[in-house]
């Protein structure tokens, strides 16, 4: 008989994302115990649903599959899948809006239909259904339901999904997608890229997507401080190493065609470092920005999931908990070290392959 115990389920979810989602693991480990857990069943539910419709060869099919499970764990009676029920825990423990769920999907039903965004506004809606709902999810995870704080977590999940477009571009084109706005386009034969290379377009358009993703950055930073005290570091880490694509992205010359931007592992041991420099204390300027059109819907339905939305606790770390968070860093610090290691023994040779400087991370 098969084990269906909470344990065993999130035991089965840790080896989902262990398959391939380095980053999450990375970022996870800065985080509490329960908020970690709970963020690991969350985000077994959205590679689930990437999977679905990614190795289906009827995406549609597998769309509306993906809803009737939803429709099974907001009835309290999941499928015989350890990542349901583990789902269908969250749900009850944490009253997650089904709202922000159905986003979620939304946005995936968009990548079915191929569909194309004229605008940038168009863009974003997209941007955040696809990422800025797992930011409100993860603030309601760790507590927070003002609409102060969800608004800061939508704006840090749009700008990390417009970091990935960037990031994506050459990738996406190989698969027959195309997510810069369409109106940044060239007349049609004026986007031939020549020899393999970026077309002057395609560089444009990716500096000018970086910036719509540093306007996000600067938006959402302040809402960090406004998370409760020992979630703060892990989330400024992410936070920080996926801006940190932007750079690497920029210093190539906004080339997203020929190489896949990479934060090399010394600087992300900085950006580590930085994430560990005590958090300002939210004020009523910082907290002033209202929603923007494309995510106000979901720090609406995420207010109103809760008649008592609580108001942001500032909180200060004691000396132990500032001592635990040191030593994730320096346990990081030693398996980053560690793959350094491995990749000089492993380095190719001069007449191999240049293009291996690029490591995958997942989208």
């Amino acid at each position: 008989m098969s084990d269906t115990s909470p344990s065993s389920d999130l035991a089965a979810c840790r080896r989902l994302l262990a398959e391939g989602s380095r980053s999450f693991d990375l970022a996870a480990r800065g985080l509490p115990s329960g908020v970690r857990d709970d963020a690991t069943a969350l985000y077994a539910f959205c590679r689930v649903a990437d999977d679905a419709i990614d190795r289906s060869t009827d995406p549609g099919a597998a769309l509306n599959r993906l809803a009737e499970r939803l429709d099974a764990i907001y009835a309290d009676r999941p499928v015989n899948d350890p990542v349901d029920r583990a789902t269908a825990a969250l749900v009850r423990r944490h009253d997650l809006p089904r709202a922000v769920f159905d986003a979620l999907l939304e946005g995936l039903g968009w990548d079915v239909a191929g569909r194309e965004y004229r605008t940038l506004a168009e863009l974003r809606a997209y941007a955040a259904r696809v990422a800025g709902t797992v930011g409100v999810l993860m603030t309601l995870i760790m507590g927070r339901r003002d609409a102060d704080t969800l608004t800061r977590a939508a704006e840090l999940g749009v700008a990390m999904q417009l970091t990935n477009i960037a990031r994506d571009v050459g990738e996406d084109a190989e698969l027959g997608r195309c997510y810069l706005p369409r109106d940044w386009h060239p007349p049609a034969g004026d986007d031939v890229t020549p020899g393999g290379r970026p077309a002057r377009w395609q560089r444009a358009a990716t500096a000018r997507l970086l910036r719509e993703a540093d306007r996000h950055y600067a938006h959402a930073m302040p809402g960090i401080a406004r998370l409760p005290g020992r979630c703060r570091i892990g989330i400024r880490a992410a936070a920080y190493i996926y801006a940190e694509i932007g750079a690497v992205i920029a210093a190539a010359d906004h080339d997203s065609v020929t190489r896949r931007a990479v934060v090399p592992r010394s600087r992300k041991l900085v950006l580590l470092a930085g994430a560990l420099w005590p958090a300002a204390r939210p004020t009523r300027s910082d907290a002033a920005a209202p929603a923007a059109a494309e995510t106000a819907f979901l720090v609406d339905v995420a207010c109103r999931s809760s008649p008592t939305a609580d108001r942001p606790r500032p909180q200060t770390l004691r000396w132990w908990q500032l001592a635990e968070q040191w030593g994730w860093v320096i346990e990081l610090f030693g398996r980053l070290a560690a793959r350094e290691r491995l990749d000089r023994l492993s380095a190719p040779t001069s007449n191999e392959s240049s293009r291996s400087t690029t490591v995958t991370q997942q989208r």
